[in-house]
């Protein structure tokens, strides 16, 4: 037994477990054989797509994302385009739609010309990115169908993400390309048309068979089956490679317990690999340019680093192949693989690589609903990619997550700021989604760490990985792991932070003397509630950490500064507004106190948490 089938037996008795518990999740085996024609543009397509129904429901209709359909005047992205007060500036020129001005012959399409189920002709309702189909007999729970496709596209010039010819001249960046079913879980179809951004999908096995000028060098998703016929550096040492007959070659990938599949194809390719200690070949799709060469050949090595990171600090990567592929319009991640642009600074270039290959985890693995929980997947990826960062380029960096805390500062200071809740094509403006997305959804993480300790988080995610690889997880997964791993109750942490605009603002409201001790006073601004590490520095050289648990959390984490001893405050309520006690001390021998001195609570007014002596 090969070890891709090893692999899909394994996925499928991890999702047939889930059953036991109550958790179910529906699967999608696709079969493509699709043409390309690189002078055109044009490609045409077969689908046979068997989908089993896991869930507990009978499904009278299904529907497919037909995503190239967005790149066409007077689409919904088009529309949003030209209405937000700041597009996306890849995807408008002077504030105005790059989409309206599209010809005929640069828009992008896709398009059903015939579909049956289980050999029944279908009746499909094209409604802008989605296709809308009544089934010819309903899909009993536990039950299998199969959808059979003749589909033709036309491949949009490169404006976000997919297209032809982006700016640095990869002919093909092939991602959101096919027809797709789309999701459906326990809160029902997520048919969501591509109006920004955002992906949700159905786990699936994919097999495409790819015809393609044999010219073209191709790299993405999926392990290519025939590398002998293909060769372009895919071939074993000393293998003879068969010269193609014709114009064309055929490309046959497989893809197992994925929820995407990504290729890109350029005839000036170069192709490296790299072998891994962990057994995961790094396969290397760049432009055969000597100005970006160098930071190429040395992005490789860091790319090694970056796994090595991932594989410590979140758990082992499933697949035995990655790739890299220059293309698309800045990165983004795909099934085994991402696109990015390639012509960088080498900083630049390890860091959109880090982030992007950081997602193989927070999504393509941990298969979030980005569209609803963006700030999960973007934003832990942030938080985790921070990390790795600070690590493999030797920043020294004492809090690596300050950025992000910036940004959301500067969000919350606008006045402007959305719940986390909010879907991701909801944000009244896209530097709100931004900050959100990534910002806060890594503070989130960061500042669960000044919640629980840091120990505590790295052992979360790690457990989180753990328990959710292969599924879909929401918001209460991560906050029940945690509290699982910490032995608190954190249900407050995500209901203030993800589904509010509630803010934390903590004051140092007043030292006092009294007698051969010191009375302080500290207040609750904001609405949001936290515990306090408070930190006082002594005339004599010496530290003191002082703890106010809170009380809704029923536990207390470890001491943070294990070189400090630390006294264990009474719990403080919620709706208490004030906090008083004593150190024992009197005020003539403290030079300051501080709040917080790791900076890891998100407080929004840090001037107020600060006192020393004489002032």
């Amino acid at each position: 037994m090969n070890r891709l089938v090893i692999f899909t037996l394994l996925c499928s008795a991890i999702v047939s477990a889930q059953g036991n518990n109550g958790y179910w999740q529906q699967h999608a085996d696709y079969k493509m054989e699709v043409t390309m024609d690189v002078e055109t543009f044009g490609y045409t397509g077969t689908q046979v797509l068997t989908y089993t129904n896991n869930s507990p429901d009978t499904l009278n209709r299904v529907f497919y994302h037909m995503y190239f359909n967005a790149f066409q005047p007077g689409s919904e992205m088009d529309m949003r385009l030209q209405a937000i007060e700041d597009p996306d500036g890849r995807m408008a020129r002077d504030g105005n739609s790059r989409i309206a001005a599209l010809k005929p012959d640069e828009i992008g399409f896709l398009r059903a010309s015939s579909l049956s189920q289980d050999g029944a002709q279908l009746q499909p309702v094209l409604e802008g990115t989605v296709l809308v189909v009544p089934l010819a007999k309903p899909i009993l729970p536990g039950s299998k169908t199969t959808f059979e496709m003749s589909f033709e596209g036309q491949v949009p010039v490169q404006i976000r993400r997919s297209g032809r010819n982006n700016a640095e001249g990869v002919a093909l960046s092939m991602s959101q390309w096919y027809p797709k079913m789309a999701e459906y879980d326990f809160e029902g179809w997520h048919d969501d048309p591509y109006i920004a951004r955002e992906f949700h999908g159905v786990w699936a096995d994919f097999d495409l068979k790819l015809t393609i000028d044999k010219d073209y060098v191709v790299g993405g998703s999926g392990y290519l089956q025939n590398p002998q016929e293909i060769g372009h550096g895919y071939e074993a040492p000393g293998t003879t490679v068969a010269k193609p007959r014709g114009k064309t070659l055929t490309w046959h990938f497989k893809a197992p317990m994925v929820h995407d599949f990504m290729w890109a194809a350029d005839p000036e390719y170069r192709h490296d690999t790299l072998e891994t200690e962990s057994g995961t070949t790094l396969h290397f799709f760049y432009k055969d340019d000597p100005e970006i060469l160098e930071n190429w050949k040395n992005l490789q090595p860091k790319t090694a680093e970056t796994l090595a990171f991932f594989n410590r600090n979140i758990g082992p990567y499933p697949y035995k192949q990655y790739s890299v592929v220059q293309g698309g319009d800045g990165g983004m991640e795909y099934a085994m693989s991402t696109l990015i642009t390639g012509n960088r600074q080498f900083g630049s270039l390890v860091g959109v690589t880090v982030h992007e290959m950081a997602h193989s985890w927070f999504q393509h693995v941990l298969a979030t609903n980005e569209s609803k929980h963006e700030w999960m997947d973007e934003g832990f990826t942030s938080f985790i990619s921070s990390l790795c960062m600070n690590e493999i380029m030797d920043r020294g960096e004492e809090n690596p997550f300050a950025g992000s805390y910036r940004n959301y500062y500067y969000l919350v200071n606008s006045g402007r700021e959305q719940p986390l809740t909010t879907h991701a094509d909801r944000y009244d403006f896209n530097t709100g989604y931004g900050v959100s997305a990534y910002s806060k959804g890594a503070v989130f993480l960061a500042q669960l760490g000044y919640v629980i300790g840091q120990d505590k988080l790295m052992q979360t995610i790690r457990r989180y990985y753990d328990d959710f690889k292969f599924k879909h997880p929401t918001p209460n997964d991560i906050i029940r792991t945690a509290e699982k791993v910490s032995g608190m109750q954190l249900g407050w942490y995500l209901t203030d932070f993800a589904q509010t605009t509630n803010t934390i603002d903590y004051v140092l409201e007043s030292v006092t003397a009294e007698g051969d001790q010191t009375r302080v006073v500290l207040s609750r601004k904001g609405l949001m509630p936290m515990p306090i590490d408070l930190v006082a520095a002594f005339k004599d050289g010496s530290r003191m950490s002082y703890y106010l648990p809170l009380r809704m959390m029923r536990g207390e984490k470890e001491n943070p500064y294990p070189g400090m001893q630390r006294e264990v405050l009474g719990d403080w309520p919620w709706a208490q507004p004030r906090y008083e006690f004593l150190i024992d001390k009197p005020i003539g021998e403290i030079e300051a106190l501080v709040i917080d001195p790791s900076s890891l609570m998100a407080d929004v007014d840090a001037e107020n948490n600060f006192w020393q002596a004489g002032e």
